[in-house]
């Protein structure tokens, strides 16, 4: 992985991916005692960042490879990226999903053209079965972030991050980024390392799941004990990935982990001093921003919101437990 790949994918993007904003709110900022700059990932196509690493490998792909199919495995937003960039680029696509994936993300990536086949993310590897249908049916495995054009595609949020900085005048500060795999997370620390050295990227997880804190502190791969048990479905994954991690442990700072209900704060504040929706797995940065001020430094933050993939009853239940305004 290079800046090179990441500034690549960014030109191939261009027309097709959107550059999302960076956000303020006056009530953010006096929640977190510090001006607060939120990138809404969930504004991208299919409702969050996936878009950018599918869009970026499917592009890459050797066109008779693309046209024989190709096959993902995700909780539903890699899996909304692969079937939404292989419909742009007509090909046919496989999605490998949990069972307990949520409704919304099922139905879109169906809805997206996608065959959709589903597995129990407890007792199944998601890795064994995508590998044996991919060889089964001849197509190309697009992996959610151990994958070089996937990163790549990611880095470009962080390419946006670094000119959109530049502009408010930011030339220091942490950049939190809701971390799984930590495709996200490696892409866009590469990409700050080069265009803005002066932001730190923090990966930011949930309790329990927190298997890249953990492994920044011990210095190598450390593996969740469990796949299911939070509501932060986007970024609950086995492990850190093998190209992301060494990325990560050489340019990140500390990781930072939240809780589920944090996580249900963190959503709430996003829609009611932004108007954005955010799922759980992509609010977790915000909430760290919000709830954990005394862990971060500097006068100034940039949140990531990696998705806004969230079933409707779970959205209104963290606005109902914590809408209050004051």
């Amino acid at each position: 992985m290079n800046i090179d790949m990441i500034r690549d994918a960014a030109r191939r993007a261009a027309g097709h991916i959107r550059r999302t904003p960076l956000l303020t709110s006056p009530f953010l900022d006096e929640i977190a005692g510090r001006r607060v700059y939120v990138k809404p990932e969930c504004l991208q196509h299919t409702g969050s960042f996936k878009a950018r690493g599918a869009w970026s490998a499917l592009s890459a792909m050797d066109p008779d490879l693309r046209s024989a199919g190709v096959m993902a495995y995700s909780s539903g937003n890699h899996a909304q990226g692969v079937a939404w960039a292989a419909a742009c680029h007509g090909a046919p696509a496989v999605i490998l999903m949990p069972s307990d994936a949520p409704a919304l993300k099922r139905a879109n990536t169906a809805a997206l053209g996608a065959e959709v086949v589903l597995y129990d993310r407890a007792t199944e590897s998601r890795e064994e079965i995508g590998e044996r249908i991919a060889t089964e049916r001849g197509l190309t495995l697009v992996r959610p972030y151990d994958e070089p054009q996937v990163i790549a595609g990611q880095g470009t949020v962080g390419l946006e991050i670094a000119a959109q900085a530049a502009e408010a005048g930011i030339d220091a500060a942490e950049v939190l980024v809701c971390c799984g795999g930590g495709g996200l997370t490696s892409g866009i620390a590469l990409a700050c390392e080069a265009e803005a050295p002066g932001l730190r990227v923090r990966p930011v997880e949930p309790e329990g799941f927190d298997d890249v804190r953990r492994s920044l502190l011990a210095g190598g791969i450390e593996r969740n004990d469990s796949l299911s048990g939070s509501i932060c479905d986007a970024i609950v994954t086995p492990q850190p990935g093998d190209l992301t991690f060494p990325i990560i442990r050489r340019l990140c700072g500390p990781g930072l982990a939240v809780s589920d209900d944090e996580a249900l704060h963190g959503m709430a504040q996003a829609f009611l001093r932004l108007k954005v929706v955010a799922e759980p797995g992509g609010a977790v940065a915000l909430a760290a921003a919000l709830l954990r001020p005394t862990e971060i430094t500097g006068d100034a933050v940039v949140v990531v919101i990696s998705g806004g993939n969230v079933d409707p009853e779970v959205h209104s239940g963290a606005l109902a437990r914590h809408g209050r305004t004051s």
